[in-house]
Order: C-alpha cells, then structure tokens, then sequence
C-alpha cells in the first residue's frame, strides 16, 4: 500500500516564453548580452499591435547605423533602449522577425545559426 505522504505529485509550472532564450544562454556559457546569439523576439502590445526587438548584437557594430538602415527598408518606425541586463536592444514596429534576420545575414553582421527567432 502506498502511503499518501510519500507520492511526490508534479504541478506543471505555467508557460514562459524566454525559457528556451535562458536556457540557451546557460548552455552557452554566457549571461545577459555576452553571448554571440542574436535574439530576435516579437511581442504583443494591444490588440494587433506588436514590437519586434533585437537583443545581443555586437558592441562593434553602430546601433544608429543599423536601425536607420532598418528603418528606411521595411517602412517602420524603431528606437534603442538600454536596458541593465540585456544592454542594448533594438526595437521596431510591427512582426519585422524574418525581415530583421535576413537583413542581418545579408549584410554580414551575423551568420545564419548565429541568430535565434523568438514567438508566437
């Protein structure tokens, strides 16, 4: 007979997006934005509206450059943000996830397994 004390029960945790960032990030080795990953995330604002940031590009890299660039291709508005933990993050307007990556594998800024797509 199995005692009621010793059955362990597992309630499954609640649904965390940035999760598998995290965990890549351990595997890695690195914390934060040291890391040679370029996360590209999308989220939810109100109702259809969404922002699409980009966190972990290079320090050598000009921020101002790349958003203006990115800004004047796909027609949207963007701005930069530090951030304590991440550093500095590139926002846009709108779902701009695939339109971001490729512009950054064509101009070579990054490699094609260099970048992580985050979302719905």
């Amino acid at each position: 007979m199995v005692d009621i004390l010793d059955a362990v029960i597992q309630i499954p945790a609640s649904f965390d997006p940035f999760r598998e960032a995290e965990a890549d990030d351990i595997l890695s080795g690195g914390g934060g934005g040291t890391t040679d990953n370029v996360h590209i995330r999308v989220q939810q604002r109100n109702g259809k509206k969404c922002v699409t940031t980009v966190q972990g590009l290079k320090t050598v890299h000009s921020y101002d450059k790349i958003l203006k660039a990115l800004k004047k291709q796909y027609c949207c508005n963007g701005n930069i943000v530090q951030d304590k933990e991440l550093g500095r993050v590139i926002q846009l307007q709108g779902d701009q996830r695939k339109n971001v990556s490729t512009f950054l594998i064509q101009n070579g800024l990054v490699k094609k397994d260099q970048i992580k797509l985050h979302g719905f």
